[in-house]
């Protein structure tokens, strides 16, 4: 059986592991957001067995693009080739660990920040500074480590899973939800980033739910159809569906339904007529996440675009600070000697139910490892 990394293995009670009819079930144990060993859990168990949303495809469209992640605490570069495709490397120089990129960016090469080494963009080695004494070394022998990368309308996806089942299989059915909208043919706007004072369980528990708009969002309640507002559950996502009212909208005067997608294990892809805005929540310490926010718009040049980008990026800003604000406050309260475990609205907490349920099976898999 594998281990979290720091060789501590938290306590997995099987009555916790047990998935109950949605009527009957608890929520997960507190622990399971503030014991340390879960954080370390959560990146071999869940984040280095899904597929991770890295990069966007227009980031990367020339020879030698380049952009940087973190995937389960693993440092990950995607590079478009001279050839045109797209590979994933770890961020790490086969000489002694250094790092080939520190940011985004463009080159010709991949040269290591620390000694020189130098890499061919297909993540051969190329260069070896001071090294014509070595005996017995092979530059074949020591290219970039590769990572699986899966495209999928303009968003890039990497795994650290040895045989990982197909993106689209984690994906499937969400391009004919959508339609006629096609994501791929959106136009990148903009990225923020936010640091959330809580696990990140917290925060897509919080996502997974319509039941505190009322108490913590006030405007956006104002926004869309509370009461026709409904979660869809399939096998690795859910999407939760409310209708807009279209009285002075800021994401739309002609109505239409808001689709929230969040996909097992953290990402979400929040779907208006015209925009989406992606979420990536990202684990940083077992009490804190980041979360990275991309905007995608239909038209981000005239100048009626622009105002409205940056109306609806603001309301957007509004609300992750709530969000945020009440996650922590949420974290504090997991914490305490008077809570272990709760229970679920059927009405509303469906979705959050499904995620607990799907983190249930990611731990149980790895126990068999």
């Amino acid at each position: 059986m594998s281990r979290p990394a720091n060789g501590s293995l938290p306590r997995l009670r099987p009555a916790d592991l047990r998935i109950r009819p949605l009527a009957r079930a608890e929520t997960i144990p507190s622990a399971w957001y503030t014991d340390p060993g879960f954080h370390a859990l959560d990146r071999d168990a869940v984040f280095a067995t899904s597929w991770q949303h890295v990069a966007d495809a227009h980031q990367l469209a020339r020879p030698g693009d380049h952009a940087i992640a973190d995937v389960a605490g693993e440092p990950i570069i995607v590079v478009r080739g001279k050839d045109g495709a797209l590979r994933a490397f770890f961020n790490v120089c086969r000489h002694r660990g250094g790092p080939l990129a520190m940011k985004d960016g463009n080159a010709d090469m991949l040269i290591c920040k620390y000694h020189g080494w130098t890499y061919r963009l297909d993540g051969m080695l190329r260069g070896v500074p001071h090294f014509n004494r070595v005996e017995l070394f092979d530059k074949r022998d020591y290219g970039l480590t590769p990572v699986h990368l899966a495209e999928w309308e303009g968003l890039v996806f990497v795994s650290l899973a040895e045989r990982p089942k197909p993106l689209e299989t984690y994906l499937k059915g969400i391009r004919e939800r959508i339609a006629p909208a096609r994501i791929g043919e959106l136009r990148f706007a903009r990225r923020i980033d936010y640091d959330v004072h809580a696990n990140w369980k917290v925060y897509v528990d919080n996502y997974l739910e319509g039941y505190h708009v009322p108490y913590v969002h006030p405007e956006l309640y104002s926004l869309y159809d509370y009461e026709g507002y409904v979660t869809e559950v399939h096998d690795w996502y859910s999407v939760q569906v409310g209708p807009l009212t279209g009285n002075s909208n800021v994401y739309t005067a002609g109505g239409g339904e808001a689709l929230y997608y969040q996909v097992f294990p953290n990402l979400m892809l929040n779907v208006v007529p015209g925009r989406l805005q992606s979420n990536v929540v990202i684990p940083t310490a077992p009490d804190r996440c980041k979360v990275i926010f991309r905007y995608y718009y239909a038209d981000v040049e005239s100048s009626g675009a622009r105002e409205r980008i940056d109306a609806d990026i603001a309301f957007s800003d509004r609300v992750q600070h709530e969000d945020a604000e009440i996650c922590e406050r949420v974290q504090q309260g997991l914490g305490s000697r008077a809570y272990d475990k709760g229970r679920f609205s059927v009405r509303f907490e469906e979705g959050v139910y499904h995620f607990q349920a799907l983190l249930k099976t990611a731990y149980r898999s790895w126990l068999k490892r």
